[in-house]
């Protein structure tokens, strides 16, 4: 008696389970196909950044968001490992405005809406050098070269990530050092925005490749 009493309530509750999973089975396909969506490929990135010069001002970007950017600059190649770079980052409206004051009218322009500034550094008498002695012609070169490398991987993990960017070289080095404490054994380098792009900004174009690159 109670096996039929089993059989029947299961015979009653088997649609109902049948709904729940094919319902489970949908959400989850649902979220792997969102999770599809928002990965991109290497040349995906390659393809879309851009050097932005104007930003959102409605959107942020969060310090935990830019520590994640400045990790992927780690993993950058350096001579050997010496990491000269440094980071000083700005996300406070004080601190943003009071960088936007020393790259220059025009850019500050640019980069109206930006959420972050970051100083990049470089430590001297690193990378290039051995035993304290410079190992050739470039010298302390290597250390700007090394800074470009890891600068790279910043802006690319940022388009990655949905972020925008824009390298600046002109900037007030005098001001920023004082602004950020910046020690005289580090040499300032670029100011590079973060935020989101304000619309889409055109593709320059591009050499010819005969132009840059020789074949031998």
């Amino acid at each position: 008696m109670k096996c039929i009493k089993f059989n029947f309530i299961l015979a009653l509750a088997w649609p109902f389970l049948m709904l729940s999973a094919c319902s489970n089975s949908e959400t989850n396909t649902s979220n792997t196909n969102t999770n599809a969506a928002k990965s991109v490929s290497f040349d995906e990135v390659l393809m879309t950044r851009r050097s932005v010069r104007s930003y959102d001002a409605t959107k942020t970007i969060s310090e935990a968001e830019v520590r994640e950017l400045l990790i992927a600059t780690q993993e950058a190649p350096s001579w050997a490992n010496q990491q000269p770079s440094k980071y000083y980052v700005a996300m406070t409206p004080e601190m943003v405005e009071a960088v936007s004051n020393l790259v220059g009218e025009r850019n500050k322009q640019n980069i109206a809406g930006a959420s972050v500034l970051i100083v990049s550094t470089y430590e001297k008498g690193k990378s290039g050098f051995f035993r304290g002695e410079q190992t050739n012609e470039i010298g302390d070169g290597w250390g700007a070269y090394d800074n470009g490398l890891s600068n790279a991987y910043f802006i690319l993990k940022a388009r990655a990530k949905g972020f925008d960017t824009l390298i600046m070289g002109m900037r007030d080095s005098d001001e920023l050092r004082e602004l950020f404490n910046i020690p005289e054994n580090e040499e300032v380098m670029a100011v590079i925005s973060l935020g989101y792009r304000s619309g889409e900004p055109r593709q320059p174009e591009h050499r010819p490749l005969e132009e840059v690159v020789q074949f031998f």
